[in-house]
This record gives structure tokens, C-alpha cells and sequence, in this order.
């Protein structure tokens, strides 16, 4: 039984001798002993790193959600301006991430086309990364769509308090409009008769209705333009939630494309297995072929030794 005997030293000696004749100086050397120890780590590829910066920018929406939570849910602590803000730059996160997630959707689309052959024979080896990536992609998809729920929420309850204030002064300007249908005509016909006809304090009382009419008039129209801008922006957030449980289905899709991608690895491996075994059955047959032949030979050449 030969010797074995570790070698290591011996070949960071050699190393040593090597760089000192080469005229590294001791902080090159220094390096090349510490690469013994400490190995580099393994470079990251470009979807690797395009799929962990999306990560980064679905993390640092979900923090600015949990920040401007209840600066935009309370009407109190906020304008509609900085609330419209907050929505604007929510809207801006969504879609940069979902252009991400696109991106990397196509460079698998285009990694898995390139892995087929002429015939149209998908590369076995590459196609575990492909599935990989896949799920790498359906990963980041549910978590925007995660994000995504919760501020549809936060402008759901916007929109719902927005027309909780609208609904009652509504009711009151039908009540009042309906009043003012009915005694239109005579206030028409008298108001100039009662109005020369009463007095100083009267007049005065008369001009500050007329002035908070006025300025009621000034408040419901900018509501209702609110309520309006609300609604625009509710159907827009609409779309993105339609466009999102799309991709959804899409995703659903390619998780059916890649359990039968599992499937088919699974039937490979048993075909792997059934071969093995058939060449174990093989080898086993030959061995005890030859142990035969030799033992059939010997026993002839004996037997004519013994004849002769």
C-alpha cells in the first residue's frame, strides 16, 4: 500500500520562490499566500445582478409605503397635493420595477431560444438555469404584486372619504337647488320690491348669505373636481392592477412550463438510473463470462497436460 503524503507547503514554497524571482515585492506576495486562505468570490452574472437591484427597488418601495402610510391614509396630516406626490412617485416605482422585471423576461426568453438547436433540441444542461431564472422572475413579480395590493388599499380608503365627504353635501345642494326651484319665480318677482323695502341690518344679513352661497358654490366645484381627479386616477390604478394580474396568469403559466420542465428531469433521471443498472448487469455478466473462460481454459490446457 503506497504512501500518501501532503504536498501543500511544498507547493506554497514553490509559489514563494517563484514570485520572489519573478520580483514580486512582499505586499504581491503578501496576496498571493492570502489567495490560498480567502478565495475571490465568484464574479455575479448580469441577471444575477439586474434581478437583486429589482429586488432593492421593490424593498425601498415597501419602506416608502411604510413610511407615507398614514401621511397619505389621514386627510389631516397631509394636503391633496403632497398626497397626489406620494402617488405620483409610488406610480413611478411600479412601473420602473415592472420595466426590470420585462427586462429580465426577455433575456431568459432569449437565453432559452439560443439553448435550442438547429432541430429545434433543447440543451439539457442549461435547462435547470432557465427554470432557475424563471423562478427567480416569479419571485420578484409576486412581491411588487404584494406591494402593489397594499397601496391599492391605502387608495381605496382615500377614494372611500372622498365620497364620504361629497355624499352629504350633495343631498344638501338637491335639498336647497329644489327649494330654490320653488320659490324662484316670486323671489324673482319680489326681490327687488323687498330688498328696497328692508332694512340697513337686513340688507347686510342678505349680502353675507349670498357670500357664503357663493363660497359653497367655490368649495363643492373644486370637491367635485377632486372627487373627479380621484376617480381618474382610481381607473388608471385599475389598469396597472389588471395589468398586473395578467402577468400574474402569465407567471401561473410558466410555472406549468417549468413543472413539466421538472417532470421531464425526473423521467431523465430514471432513464439514467435504468442504464446504470443495465451496465451493472453487464459488467457482472462479463466478469463471471471470463471467470468462466479462464477456468474452461485452465482446465484444458491441464487436461492435455495429463493426455501427453
Amino acid at each position: 500500500m503506497s504512501r500518501f503524503r501532503d504536498r501543500t507547503e511544498d507547493f506554497k514554497d514553490a509559489v514563494r520562490q517563484s514570485a520572489i524571482s519573478s520580483g514580486f515585492n512582499e505586499s504581491k506576495l503578501a496576496a498571493i499566500m492570502a489567495s490560498f486562505i480567502i478565495h475571490k468570490p465568484r464574479q455575479r452574472t448580469p441577471f444575477l445582478k439586474s434581478a437583486l437591484k429589482t429586488l432593492e427597488s421593490i424593498g425601498a418601495l415597501d419602506q416608502f409605503l411604510l413610511k407615507h402610510r398614514k401621511d397619505y391614509v389621514d386627510r389631516h396630516r397631509t394636503t391633496e397635493q403632497e398626497r397626489d406626490s406620494i402617488e405620483h412617485e409610488v406610480t413611478a416605482f411600479v412601473k420602473a420595477c415592472k420595466e426590470q422585471i420585462d427586462v429580465l423576461k426577455n433575456c431568459i426568453n432569449d437565453e432559452e431560444a439560443s439553448s435550442k438547436g438547429w432541430l429545434g433540441i433543447r440543451d439539457s444542461s442549461n435547462a435547470d438555469t432557465i427554470a432557475h431564472k424563471h423562478g427567480v422572475v416569479l419571485i420578484l413579480s409576486e412581491k411588487l404584486h404584494s406591494v402593489t395590493a397594499q397601496f391599492d388599499q391605502m387608495r381605496a380608503v382615500r377614494f372611500q372619504e372622498a365620497i364620504n365627504r361629497a355624499m352629504p353635501r350633495r343631498k344638501l345642494k338637491k335639498v336647497v337647488d329644489s327649494n330654490s326651484i320653488d320659490t324662484s319665480k316670486p323671489l324673482n318677482l319680489e326681490h327687488r320690491e323687498t330688498y328696497e323695502n328692508q332694512p340697513e341690518p337686513l340688507r347686510v344679513q342678505q349680502e353675507l348669505l349670498d357670500d357664503e352661497t357663493r363660497a359653497l358654490q367655490v368649495e363643492l366645484t373644486s370637491l367635485l373636481d377632486a372627487v373627479q381627479d380621484t376617480e381618474t386616477k382610481m381607473v388608471e390604478m385599475s389598469a396597472l392592477n389588471h395589468l398586473m394580474s395578467t402577468h400574474v396568469l402569465q407567471q401561473a403559466q410558466q410555472i406549468e412550463h417549468l413543472y413539466d420542465q421538472a417532470v421531464e428531469a425526473t423521467k431523465n433521471v430514471e432513464l439514467g438510473n435504468k442504464e446504470l443498472s443495465q451496465a451493472i448487469q453487464r459488467n457482472r455478466s462479463s466478469r463471471t463470462f471470463l471467470v468462466l473462460f479462464f477456468f474452461v481454459l485452465t482446465f484444458s490446457i491441464l487436461f492435455l497436460d495429463w493426455y501427453n
